[in-house]
């Protein structure tokens, strides 16, 4: 299992989507610890007041039945003295009688802890239980009496149900005779209030438990749609991707079997047929001398005339596949060069402008901007019809500009007459991998094609100092 997730290695794509979906489930997780905490809160205070409302109203029946208690004998306590054995007699035989429901009866103790009357536990009776503690150790005699002494109230505690002799809670109203010595009440047994605030308290577990799972729900579905849409996206970027890739490879192989073209086409119209001219005049030359005629010397010289050709054009060739003024003397003599021969070619007039920066620009942005201005003139030549042409290279505070312009007919009507649009296709791509821009303006009175590349590449003025003192001259 350890060697199998070793080997798990999430996509750039996938750690993209983890990372924006990460976020969203700490924000899930909070809002549902948040929704939760406050839900319980709410619940937790309803529960309170409803335990508490339930509570006082058995308090409230309580002393309804002793204040109903008290009415049924009142006239003979409130008329017989302290001693009166017969009055005490009459009383508890009245409240010996007086139960209600399944488990209500009333209670008598006198002060001292001995039970006087208990009609649902009659084994109570004449027994002393001062002493009496509940499971929880509530001393409930002595509570009771103590209430009484004080005038009347309430106790809370556990007592056994007359019913199953199970303890259970309860709550009990108790008043004094303070002239019997008497502690006079009644409990009512509250477990039912019990369950129903267990009840309430379970039932709003079980509604958190539903608001996580409604969470949960609408989480899984929203990450659900996150993965899927980027999964979605992910394939058809990708596909774009590859489908761009197999243009540009192909673009790339049309390229490279165009330069190949026409190298080839210019050793076989060039050189190839100076060669065989040269070979021409040695054979001559070499017949002449056989037979002593004085032409042999002139006609050496025409071979060696035509090798001085082959050399040329071999030097051109090499110029026009990779110029060495570029890594020797830097972008503006290059192009400058590059100028000069197309005017040479073409009898177009060329303008050359530059300013100097010291040979600042990386290898890579002299490349480019050589390729674009060489591409430029290939365009002019082939398709503006142009008399004119300006080029202009200078740095500045953005970073450098190659801009040329022409006066010929326009890219609007060249693309009109045929196919083209591969040469600024090229040159668009080639400013992009500098993080430059490359803007064309045309019209029927010329074209402007601008390129700029960004200050970030050229180098430091301490790098360009290094490149010079390593002999290469100024851009």
């Amino acid at each position: 299992m350890l060697t199998w997730l070793r080997n798990i290695r999430p996509t750039y794509g996938q750690k993209v989507s983890l990372l924006a979906t990460l976020p969203l489930i700490i924000a899930v997780a909070a809002i549902s610890v948040l929704v939760a905490n406050q839900s319980r809160t709410s619940a937790e205070r309803e529960i309170r007041a409803l335990e508490t409302q339930l509570i006082e109203a058995k308090k409230a029946e309580l002393h309804n039945y002793v204040t109903q208690a008290k009415n049924g004998f009142y006239y003979i306590y409130g008329n017989a003295p302290p001693d009166d054995e017969e009055a005490k007699q009459q009383v508890m035989q009245i409240l010996a009688a007086m139960i209600y429901g399944d488990e209500g009866f009333f209670f008598v103790y006198d002060y001292d802890g001995t039970n006087l009357v208990s009609p649902r536990q009659t084994d109570f009776i004449n027994n002393n239980w001062i002493d009496l503690a509940d499971s929880q150790g509530t001393l409930v005699v002595q509570e009771l009496i103590q209430t009484a002494k004080q005038g009347a109230g309430y106790v809370e505690h556990l007592w056994p149900k007359p019913s199953t002799g199970e303890e259970a809670l309860m709550v009990s109203y108790v008043t004094g005779f303070q002239s019997w010595r008497w502690a006079f009440g009644t409990g009512v047994f509250i477990d039912d209030v019990v369950e129903s605030v267990a009840a309430a308290r379970a039932d709003v577990e079980r509604r958190v438990q539903r608001t996580f799972y409604y969470i949960g729900g609408i989480t899984f579905a929203a990450l659900f749609l996150v993965f899927g849409s980027g999964l979605f996206l992910n394939i058809r970027e990708r596909r774009l991707a590859d489908a761009k890739l197999k243009e540009l490879t192909q673009r790339v192989f049309d390229a490279q079997e165009e330069e190949r073209g026409r190298v080839a086409r210019e050793l076989h119209d060039g050189i190839s047929q100076i060669i065989v001219g040269v070979r021409y005049a040695m054979e001559n030359a070499k017949r002449r001398f056989a037979k002593g005629d004085p032409r042999a010397e002139e006609t050496l010289d025409k071979g060696i005339e035509n090798l001085t050709l082959a050399a040329n054009e071999v030097r051109r060739i090499s110029r026009d596949l990779r110029p060495g003024a570029l890594d020797d003397l830097g972008l503006g003599p290059a192009v400058k060069s590059l100028a000069e021969d197309f005017a040479h070619c073409t009898g177009v007039k060329v303008t050359f402008e530059t300013a100097v920066f010291r040979n600042r620009l990386e290898q890579d942005t002299k490349i480019a901007l050589y390729r674009i201005a060489q591409e430029a003139l290939t365009n002019i030549e082939r398709h503006a019809g142009a008399t004119k042409v300006s080029i202009d290279i200078r740095g500045h505070r953005k970073g450098a500009t190659l801009r040329i312009s022409d006066n010929g007919t326009g890219i609007d009507k060249v693309k009109k007459s045929g196919p083209g649009g591969l040469g600024l296709r090229n040159m668009q791509e080639r400013i992009e991998q500098l993080d430059g821009q490359l803007r064309i303006t045309s019209t029927s009175r010329g074209t402007t094609i601008e390129a700029l590349v960004p200050l970030s590449r050229l180098l430091s003025p301490d790098d360009g100092a290094k490149q010079v003192s390593y002999g290469k001259a100024a851009e």
